[in-house]
């Protein structure tokens, strides 16, 4: 096999092959052929491969893009990242809180480019969904990538395509792919490191762009870092003996001139070597390689690193086992070796012992877990389908055994299929349908429409850009994180977090609180006033009582005793009336004082009937601060609204509305202290 591109050229022009890595497919040969004519012979000679990579193409692109803000739900490490793209652009900095050297920034650095250039970040209400925008575009470049990968390795284009399409829809392809990661963004340039590794012509330039391509890739992630020795390994096997004297050196002198840029970075800021109050280079690498809290083994099934797996196997477990053997039987096979050997490598490291495990490590492996099943699938078809005779001189006993593991291993990848295609038609419709992102959404609307703009807030991540693009100050809206990891976030809450008025809890949140002291202090002396999903889903928002917990109940207890006496008074006030359902709220002390007070003026001059204390959405019903009243006519509602809106200062309602059921008036969520 030559290449991807077989066909033969067209008379009197030269053969062009993928390999060659010759540019200018539509200006080369002489002026005379240019035009639509070589248009129409490039169609013609690549037509083949467009009819396979096309269909993949499309259907990666609906399958990525179709309920991408829907699910999965946005976690805290992509909300950090979309906030220091966002950051870039909006602020003119490196990161939305001090930049630690926790990852190399080109990554975001990326995402910041492509928003910037789309104007992604003001055509979302959501921040975290323009960056998802970020990752399908880079999805896609990688579905390309991963199919000329796979033909450099001379699979077929049947398979390739194969391949490149499980690499796009695989259930833990599209969770991974869809979520804001920095290795999503790394791929592509990983892949077209190698793509450009294997050129066999013009090598100097093709491991020059290889080297670039993979200190961008590690600058963009930093554990990809992994993938130097195999990437060194292939550029060995393909350099010629001839020129390999300096096509080596010269990729290496631009991987590590690459590297330095880094280092240069931190130097000039001051920031090489650790120092007191101060961030650094070296010690975001100790913190990565050595403080980091470990994951624990595989083999506990209490451990991070066994969650971690465990959810990677509920998404797709016939991608990992096929993966992993096939993994092992590259290795047999010359052409798919190396890649079979990394595979194999980073499989085994996340077996070291007291080493960290991230969530997202499983993107490194999945472009090449892909390609590998579908070569040694090719192979083993390829060995299955060979005469049962000696061929060039091979004893038949070994081409009989050949044959018969070619067809063991055909067997059990349509036995995989067969397990893997109803789980990925069920995932897959919870990913284009389900939406998982809504109580996040839900949550982070309540925040902004109840809670005043001048309120300390502790949250997730995942809001942090939202909640300050609607009016909150940057400084009161508190990553969770930075409670108790950073010395500026501290400074400004001397009292730690007592200082804050509410925190949002999100599943990560409420997972680690023994981490983070001050995060787990907010959470155990806070109550809860608002509620969105159900779950590990599940968003609360939480207002925290500087006096902590209990004395908050015994505030809380007086406020509705002291609201259900006033409330006994005016039942006795013969100008209202009230529904059987508002009569209990009002008896039980759970409608709001100001909604009391108003009630006891207007009814001075006013008959009123109390429909209704609705519950609004996400609350605890505990104190009702919503209310519906009746005059009778549409003429004595209107008047009652303009009474109630008169009402002004602590007492004022936040939103008075003339609906067909009659006056809704509604407070904001705090009761202020001069009625409690």
């Amino acid at each position: 096999m030559t290449g991807i591109l077989e066909r033969p050229a067209a008379p009197g022009r030269p053969e062009l092959h993928l390999e060659s890595d010759r540019l200018g497919w539509l200006t080369s040969g002489p002026p005379a052929q240019r035009g639509p004519g070589v248009v129409r012979r490039w169609l013609s000679r690549h037509g083949r491969t467009l009819a396979f990579l096309l269909p993949v193409l499309a259907i990666a692109a609906v399958v990525q893009a179709m309920n991408m803000g829907g699910s999965p739900q946005r976690i805290d490490d992509e909300g950090t990242y979309t906030a220091q793209a966002w950051s870039v652009l909006k602020l003119g900095e490196l990161a939305h809180y001090t930049y630690w050297y926790d990852h190399p920034p080109l990554g975001w650095l990326q995402i910041a480019a492509y928003t910037g250039l789309t104007g992604a970040f003001d055509r979302y209400d959501i921040a975290v969904v323009a960056a998802r925008e970020a990752m399908l575009v880079a999805t896609l470049i990688a579905v390309v990538l991963v199919w000329v990968l796979a033909r450099r390795l001379h699979l077929s284009r049947a398979m390739a395509a194969v391949a490149a399409l499980v690499f796009a829809i695989s259930p833990l392809a599209v969770q991974f792919h869809r979520t804001v990661y920095l290795d999503n963004v790394a791929v592509p340039w990983l892949l077209g490191a190698f793509i450009l590794a294997t050129s066999r012509k013009h090598q100097l330039v093709g491991f020059a762009g290889s080297a670039a391509a993979f200190g961008i890739a590690v600058l963009s992630k930093e554990t990809f870092l992994l993938a130097l020795p195999f990437l060194a390994w292939t550029m060995w096997r393909a350099a010629r003996k001839e020129t390999r004297r300096y096509t080596l050196p010269v990729a290496a002198t631009i991987v590590v001139v690459i590297g330095f840029t880094y280092v240069l970075f931190a130097a000039i800021k001051g920031e090489l070597i650790p120092g007191p109050d101060r961030v650094s280079l070296l010690g975001g690498v100790f913190f990565q390689l050595g403080s980091r809290v470990a994951s624990g083994s595989l083999f506990d099934p209490e451990s991070l690193s066994a969650k971690t797996l465990g959810m990677w196997w509920q998404l797709d477990a016939a991608l990992l086992v096929a993966g992993a053997v096939a993994a092992v039987a590259g290795l047999f096979i010359s052409r798919l070796r190396v890649i079979a050997a990394m595979t194999v490598f980073l499989g085994l490291f996340m077996l070291r012992p007291g080493g960290y495990l991230p969530v997202p490590y499983v993107i490194m492996l999945l472009p090449f877990m892909t390609i590998l099943i579908m070569g040694v699938t090719g192979a083993a078809i390829r060995q299955f389908r060979r005469r049962s005779t000696v061929e060039a001189g091979a004893p038949r006993r070994r081409l009989l055994g050949g044959r018969a593991a070619g067809a063991v291993w055909v067997a059990a990848v349509l036995a995989a299929a067969v397990v893997a295609v109803p789980n990925t038609a069920t995932q897959l419709r919870g990913f284009l349908l389900a939406d998982l992102d809504k109580p996040v959404r839900q949550a982070q609307q309540w925040v902004q429409t109840n809670v005043p703009k001048e309120s300390r807030v502790i949250v997730d991540d995942a809001m942090w850009v939202d909640l300050v693009e609607s009016g909150f100050d940057r400084d009161n809206v508190i990553w969770y994180y930075k409670m108790d990891t950073d010395s500026a976030v501290q400074a400004q809450s001397p009292n730690g977090w007592r200082d804050a008025d509410y925190i949002v809890t999100t599943d990560s949140m409420r997972t680690f609180p023994t981490t983070f002291p001050e995060v787990k202090g907010a959470i155990d002396n806070s109550e809860l006033v608002a509620t969105f999903g159900s779950g590990t889903q599940a968003v609360e928002v939480r207002r925290i009582d500087a006096d902590g917990v209990d004395a908050a109940a015994e505030q809380a207890a007086g406020r509705t005793a002291a609201r259900a006496a006033l409330g006994a008074q005016l039942l006795l006030n013969p100008s209202l009336s009230v529904s059987a359902e508002a009569a209990q709220t009002v008896s039980d002390g759970q409608l709001d004082s100001r909604a009391l007070l108003a009630l006891g003026q207007v009814l001075a001059t006013t008959p009123v009937r109390l429909e209704s204390t609705p519950v609004l959405d996400g609350e605890t019903g505990d104190v009702r601060r919503t209310m519906v009243l009746r005059t009778g006519t549409a003429a004595g509602d209107s008047r009652l609204a303009d009474s109630i809106r008169s009402i002004q200062g602590d007492y004022a309602a936040d939103r008075v509305e003339q609906t067909a059921a009659g006056v809704r008036v509604t407070y904001s969520v705090v009761e202020p202290d001069v009625v409690r």
